[in-house]
């Protein structure tokens, strides 16, 4: 299969399942930006091609640099820190990277903000078994 017949299958697939996905909140919302007449041109270009909508296919571009993004480590780690030092909300942080890994992030937090545990080392254990050897610095490891 050729890259051109690979790419309009997916395409389709991936139109598929947004027509299965969309719920009552995915309503459309107008926007307006500008864009350089060059890429605009490739992307009409490209819709006659494929015979669909500019507005299908910048939908789908979209909505494919948000996964890939969303997927990188690089841009999780960036959420993960702005949430634990308090710049993100829960919601926001959902939307970012979808409501599982925002679940995990929140149980972490929750548990990065409880205190540690005083727990006093067990008498009954003697974890050197009894060869314990004291090593006094020389002059040379202070450095």
């Amino acid at each position: 299969m050729c890259k051109l017949c690979a790419y309009a299958e997916t395409v389709m697939h991936l139109c598929a399942e947004l027509a299965h996905s969309m719920s009552t909140s995915d309503d459309p919302r107008r926007v307006h930006f500008q864009s350089p007449e060059y890429l605009v041109d490739r992307l009409d270009a490209i819709a006659e091609l494929f015979d669909k909508d500019r507005t299908d296919l910048l939908v789908e571009a979209i909505r494919e640099y948000i996964e890939d993004t969303a997927d990188s480590e690089t841009f999780q780690e960036l959420v993960a820190t702005k949430y634990y030092d308090g710049q993100l909300e829960f919601e926001t942080v959902k939307q970012l990277v979808g409501a599982e890994t925002a679940q995990r992030l929140r149980l972490l937090k929750a548990d990065l903000e409880d205190e540690p545990l005083d727990l006093a080392a067990p008498d009954d254990v003697d974890v050197y078994d009894g060869d314990a050897t004291a090593v006094e610095p020389t002059a040379d490891d202070e450095r």
